[in-house]
C-alpha cells in the first residue's frame, strides 16, 4: 500500500522581511508512510530532504519514465521491507538567487535556524513521529547534500544522521574554476547590478547566467558582507579578475574539507555519516568527497564514503543506497 504526501504550506517567522524579499510561505512535502497512523505516536524516525540548487521540496515530487519520485522510491523500499517506515519532511529552500546551501547568510537569510527551530518542532507538534535528536535525519544532493554535512557539522545537537549525496565539498575546484566565466559573464552585462535586475526577465535562463548564478549565489551565503552593495562579496576583482584572497578564506570556512578537525567531536555523536559521490562528477566533488573522508578518517570520525560510476545528474537512484541505512539508524 503506497504512502501519501500532504504537500503544507509552512509560514516562517524566521524568514519574514528576507534580504532577498523571498516569501516566508513555504510548500513543503511531507511523506507520511502506509499505516502510520495505525502505527501510533512516536513509532518511526523523520527525515528531511534538501534539494539541490534550483530545486524545492516539490522537486522532489517529479518523475519521469525513468527516474521514479522520491514518494515512489520510499513506497517501493518501504514495501518490500529493504527500508522502515519513516516520515519524510521535503524542505522549500528555493530562493530569489535560484536556491539554497541550507547555512544562515545575513545575505540571504537564516535557513538553518528555519529548518532546525521552525520545521523540527512543528513535525514532532503535528505528526506520529518518534521525538528528539536521536531519531532525526538530514539528506541532500549537491547542494542539499552540502546542507546535509553542515547539519551534522554545526547543528548535530538537533540532527543524529546524516547523508549526502555528491555534496558541495573542496571549494577550490568545484567553485573556483568557474570564477573567470562569472567574470566575463558579469562584465558582460556591466557588472553584478545589472545581472541581479535583469536575472528574470529572460524566458529562459542563459547557460553563461545559470553558470554564473550559481557563482553569485554561493558568494551570498559564504561571503556575507552587510555593508556590501548587495549584502555580499564576490570572491573576485571584477576589473581583472584576480581573486580576493581575503574573500576565498572565508568561502574556505563555510567548506565542508576544513570544518572536520573543528567539529570533529560533533560528528563523532552522529549515529551515522554516510556520503557518496560519481567518479565522473563534473564538479570534481570526487576529489572534495574523498579528501573529506580522509580528514575524518584522521580525526577519527566514523563514516560511510562510497563511490559509483557515475556523473553529477539524475543520481536519484543512490537514495536506495543511503536511506534504508539512514532510517534504520534512527529506530530505537
Amino acid at each position: 500500500m503506497p504512502g501519501r504526501v500532504e504537500v503544507v504550506t509552512f509560514e516562517s517567522r524566521l524568514l519574514e522581511d528576507n534580504p532577498l524579499g523571498d516569501s516566508p510561505r513555504r510548500q513543503v512535502p511531507v511523506y507520511l508512510p502506509a499505516g502510520l497512523e495505525k502505527a501510533g505516536a512516536g513509532r518511526v524516525p523523520v527525515l528531511y530532504a534538501l534539494a539541490g540548487f534550483t530545486g524545492s521540496g516539490l522537486s522532489y515530487l517529479n518523475y519521469d519514465f525513468y527516474q521514479p519520485s522520491l514518494p515512489q522510491r520510499l513506497d517501493r523500499m518501504i514495501e518490500s521491507g529493504r527500508m522502515p517506515p519513516a516520515v519524510v519532511v521535503m524542505v522549500d529552500g528555493m530562493t530569489r538567487l535560484g536556491g539554497n546551501q541550507y547555512i544562515d547568510s545575513s545575505a540571504v537569510g537564516p535557513w538553518a535556524r528555519h529548518v532546525c527551530e521552525e520545521l523540527v518542532p512543528w513535525v514532532e507538534r503535528t505528526y506520529p513521529v518518534l521525538p528528539g535528536r536521536a531519531h532525526r535525519g538530514v539528506f541532500g544532493k549537491s547542494s542539499g547534500g552540502y546542507g546535509a554535512l553542515m547539519m551534522g557539522l554545526e547543528h548535530a545537537d538537533t540532527f543524529a544522521g546524516v547523508v549526502s549525496h555528491s555534496g558541495d565539498a573542496y571549494f577550490e575546484y568545484c567553485y573556483g574554476v568557474h570564477f573567470p566565466t562569472t567574470v566575463d559573464t558579469l562584465r558582460a552585462v556591466g557588472g553584478l547590478t545589472p545581472y541581479l535586475e535583469r536575472l528574470h526577465s529572460h524566458p529562459k535562463l542563459p547557460r553563461a547566467w545559470g553558470d554564473a548564478l550559481i557563482i553569485v549565489a554561493q558568494a551570498a551565503f559564504f561571503s556575507p558582507n552587510p555593508a556590501a552593495p548587495h549584502g555580499f562579496d564576490l570572491p573576485f576583482d571584477l576589473e581583472t579578475g584576480e581573486r580576493r584572497e581575503d574573500v576565498v578564506a572565508r568561502w574556505r570556512e563555510r567548506d565542508p574539507v576544513w570544518l572536520v578537525e573543528r567539529h570533529a567531536a560533533a560528528l563523532r555523536s552522529l549515529r551515522l555519516l554516510w556520503f557518496d559521490c560519481g567518479t565522473r562528477d563534473e564538479w570534481h566533488l570526487h576529489h572534495g568527497t574523498r579528501m573529506l573522508a580522509r580528514r575524518l578518517r584522521a580525526a577519527g570520525v566514523p563514516h560511510v564514503h562510497e563511490e559509483f560510476d557515475d556523473d553529477h545528474k539524475q543520481v536519484g537512484y543512490r537514495h536506495e543506497a543511503s536511506l534504508p541505512v539512514l532510517a534504520r539508524a534512527l529506530l530505537p
